[in-house]
């Protein structure tokens, strides 16, 4: 009886082998055409992001580092609001779904099965991502297009909030002895665990800083106005 439970549940590529998911479909779709797909759709983020912060009049002030990290929001709104988003709304169904932004959470749960099993960390965390920071993200591409006043408040709040989250994911995992995936697989676990998610530890940190900077020599300026004034 043991010995048929455990078969029954590894009928799935996910770990722990004897978790037990009773509504999973396997993937029709390849693992490439997936990601293929994110890929693509991210790049042509970028691409158009670039183009359009390079235009002259209302961006063609802006610096190359300055437009890569617009760059950066524009992709991360793509992410949280369109991907992460879908998570949000349909994570209870995802296992047995078919639809293709489904397949591709079935993909990267390969890599983290808390996705497939609609693990509360992940469905809180993913919610308040997607509802909050996909929009800002954009919001904050928009604000610097037209040098709103509050540009670099934006970055430094979704910036901060992203770097909370993905500290906050992967904390929550190693507390859970890294049982989500399969442990040093080169694509599952370094690939789709590690590298895709450090990305919103990294980035969040320069931008953290540069917001900082920005933000304190503002506000440098500000009190050096106000004593000359008195």
């Amino acid at each position: 009886m043991m010995e048929a439970s455990s078969a029954t549940a590894a009928l799935h590529p996910y770990w722990p082998r004897d978790l037990l998911i009773p509504t999973y479909v396997a993937n029709d779709r390849p693992m490439s055409e997936i990601l293929v797909f994110l890929f693509s759709v991210s790049g042509v983020f970028l691409l158009v992001t670039w183009f359009i912060t390079g235009q002259k009049g209302t961006a063609g002030r802006l610096g190359a580092w300055r437009r890569l990290a617009l760059c950066w929001f524009a992709v991360c709104g793509f992410i949280h609001s369109v991907i992460e988003g879908w998570f949000s709304l349909y994570y209870d169904i995802i296992p047995g779904d078919q639809s293709f932004l489904s397949q591709l959470w079935k993909e990267y749960s390969k890599g983290d099965s808390r996705y497939v099993i609609a693990d509360n960390f992940t469905v809180c965390m993913e919610t308040v991502t997607a509802w909050l920071w996909g929009p800002f993200s954009f919001w904050v591409v928009y604000a610097f297009l037209t040098s709103k006043s509050y540009r670099f408040v934006l970055q430094l709040v979704i910036s901060l909030g992203q770097l909370y989250g993905a500290v906050l994911y992967f904390y929550t995992e190693h507390r859970d002895g890294y049982a989500h995936s399969e442990l040093g697989h080169p694509i599952y676990f370094w690939f789709y665990f590690v590298f895709m998610n450090v990305l919103w530890i990294v980035i969040p940190l320069v931008l953290i800083v540069d917001a900082w900077r920005q933000l304190s020599a503002s506000q440098t300026h500000a009190d050096k106005t106000k004593s000359k004034r008195n």
